[in-house]
């Protein structure tokens, strides 16, 4: 695991001149690869180009030293991730006579790539973010993993094009601030996450999940191609027996792939059917006994290490417990969420931080459980999309628009309790009688209608969602395989994935998630949907594939999400940062927000006449962002 930098430039710059840009870019991110790091630099007639990495050692510690180049010295390639099926590639390659110098899966990229070019990139089961230099056809290639578990940012300007792993690696390397892009503006503000291929800011983007960049540095032209082609979700004629056995058979392999390292590795066991299914696997598929790290609140409503220790004491694991208080949260906060680079606010990237920190003292490798829900369809958002088709097809749109004024009055929570009106009143918000529903559930900060009211009219976009229905090629989404694929493309990579990412290896943890297996995804999505949600029975066939392994009903168990108290905060110990964030003169300044109707929604919030945790803690998260990146304040 590490993280990666490149820069060509578009006129001749001295080799001293490019290394000295990407140590620089290479020092941002020494938190991703503590362990050493390499830089590789060029000078050419009409333009020099450099790559740099920094190197978590997980394979092969004692000769995977990247860059690592061809035999002939006319390739080159910088890497960041884990192939989990080089050992079956090298072999492949060994039977066709390719020789190698290391043990190192980046090798197997860069060889595989020699011999048979770009086509060799569809064979990699990994995450992955990297970039390959042929001086022979002078041309450079950069690629991103099929789910997107590994970020990859990059810019195109009149100077130089270039590419990193996080984003405060272009920021420092060019010579201006860019502005905010107001695409990226409204998907933060609607889904609280900012989805490939848009960043936060104009002109710098993500390369989107399962995709590569071809880039000539003759012309200096560039082209993004899709790496894999995504077969369309299709039914095919299987029992529910003989799938339920497939996937039983595919979880363990995925897991065993994934559990590849030369360094200590463990899981994180939050005692939720995902994560207890990993670590059961895992335990069966080593002779050793397991480390499973959990964390825990003093605050009992948010505590559910119970579940956990269940199955610790079930597969007999080394059992960590980390037992936490709100402070241990709310101090981490600032550095956390900077540590992002653009506006983020799942709370949950709190705990998993804490829980990353906790188990990196014990192992440098944790798998996860992520992916478990879109692959299997296990959200409770499923669930809402389920019973909007129902609602609509019983409740005239008139009496609908009644009930939701009732709602008002009677479904106001004033604190952050997330309880049985806080339940009712986001299902009721989400209902949609024109097809765009789903758009409207996934989005947890506001909806459309919300943020055109507390967003000036230039700032404001209405259709932010149409690129993402045109990759899909649906304009209704409609069917739990429709939410899915929403899912994969806008919030398991912008949300989730970098979630997961930023927080882990923010404390040079590396994590895995075996439920993130291009061939699992695909079977799941030939399966009858009735397979994962049988009534309302979430995740039908992977909770079948292993219930006989648990206690009776254990898998049946309903579990809270990874969330962190943070409407609490708002009103207690973050109250004056707050409030400093609605001050009229600042607001005015920024020009972004309508003054007047923020103010009320910020300070109906604080003064408990409304509790609206996500749509402030959005705003708080942003202004946070925005402060520490355009007023160059702390």
């Amino acid at each position: 695991m590490c993280g990666i930098n490149g820069i060509i430039t578009k006129t001749n710059k001295k080799e001293n001149e490019i290394s000295s840009l990407l140590n620089n870019m290479n020092d941002l991110i020494i938190h991703r690869g503590p362990d050493e790091d390499g830089v590789f630099s060029e000078e050419n007639k009409d333009f020099s180009v450099g790559m740099a990495m920094r190197r978590l050692s997980i394979i092969d510690l004692s000769s995977g030293q990247q860059p690592i180049f061809t035999d002939d010295k006319q390739i080159v390639i910088v890497f960041n991730g884990e192939i989990y099926n080089y050992r079956q590639l090298k072999a492949k390659l060994e039977n066709e006579g390719v020789t190698f110098n290391t043990s190192s899966d980046t090798e197997v990229i860069l060889k595989a790539y020699e011999k048979y070019g770009v086509e060799s990139f569809e064979w990699l089961d990994g995450m992955y973010g990297f970039s390959i230099y042929d001086k022979k056809i002078n041309k450079l290639f950069i690629a991103r993993d099929f789910f997107g578990e590994k970020p990859l940012y990059y810019m195109d300007t009149e100077k130089a094009f270039i590419w990193a792993s996080e984003l405060k690696s272009i920021i420092k390397t060019i010579d201006f601030t860019p502005n905010i892009s107001k695409k990226g503006l409204n998907l933060y503000f609607r889904l609280t996450y900012i989805p490939a291929p848009h960043t936060i800011y104009e002109g710098i983007r993500k390369l989107e999940a399962n995709h590569y960049i071809e880039y000539d540095l003759s012309t200096h032209q560039t082209q993004i191609h899709k790496i894999n082609a995504e077969p369309k979700p299709k039914t095919v004629n299987i029992s529910f027996e003989d799938a339920k056995a497939k996937t039983k058979d595919m979880v363990y392999n995925s897991v065993d792939s994934r559990s590849i390292a030369d360094v200590g590795l463990g899981t994180f066991l939050s005692g939720g059917v995902d994560s207890s299914i990993i670590s059961l696997c895992l335990s069966q598929t080593t002779d050793k006994k397991i480390d499973t790290f959990s964390i825990g609140f003093k605050k009992a409503s948010y505590d559910e290490t119970d579940k956990s220790r269940v199955v610790a004491d079930m597969i007999n694991s080394n059992h960590h417990e980390f037992v936490i208080d709100e402070d241990d949260l709310k101090n981490n906060i600032h550095d956390i969420l900077v540590n992002f680079d653009e506006p983020f606010s799942d709370s949950a990237a709190l705990p998993t931080h804490l829980l990353s920190e906790k188990t990196r003292e014990h192992v440098t490798v944790a798998l996860t459980g992520d992916g478990g829900d879109e692959v299997f369809g296990g959200y409770n958002k499923y669930y809402i999309g389920k019973m909007n088709k129902r609602y609509k097809s019983i409740v005239p749109k008139a009496i609908h628009n009644s009930v939701l004024k009732l709602s008002q009055k009677f479904l106001v929570d004033k604190d952050d309790a997330r309880g049985r009106k806080f339940q009712v009143n986001r299902l009721l918000h989400a209902i949609n009688y024109d097809g765009d529903f789903y758009w409207d559930i996934i989005s947890l900060a506001n909806t459309s209608k919300q943020l055109s009211e507390i967003m000036q009219p230039e700032y404001f976009e209405s259709n932010i969602f149409q690129e993402y229905k045109d990759i899909i090629g649906k304009q209704k989404i409609e069917s739990l395989t429709d939410y899915r694929l929403v899912d994969k493309i806008c919030s398991l990579e912008g949300g989730m994935l970098a979630k997961v990412d930023r927080t882990s290896m923010m404390t040079s943890l590396e994590c895995r998630a075996p439920f993130l297996n291009r061939e699992l995804w695909e079977f799941t999505n030939t399966l009858p949907e009735s397979y994962l949600m049988k009534g309302w029975n979430k995740k039908h066939i992977l909770k079948e594939a292993f219930k006989d392994q648990f206690p009776d009903e254990f898998l049946e168990k309903s579990k809270s999400g990874f969330g962190s108290p943070t409407g609490d905060w708002l009103r207690q110990s973050l109250r004056k940062e707050l409030e400093s964030y609605i001050e009229p003169e600042m607001l005015k300044t920024q020009g972004i927000f309508n003054v007047e109707v923020i103010t009320k929604l910020v300070k109906d919030h604080l003064d408990s006449k409304k509790d609206s945790t996500f749509r402030v803690w959005s705003y708080y998260c942003f202004q946070k962002w925005y402060k520490y990146n355009f007023l160059k304040q702390n």
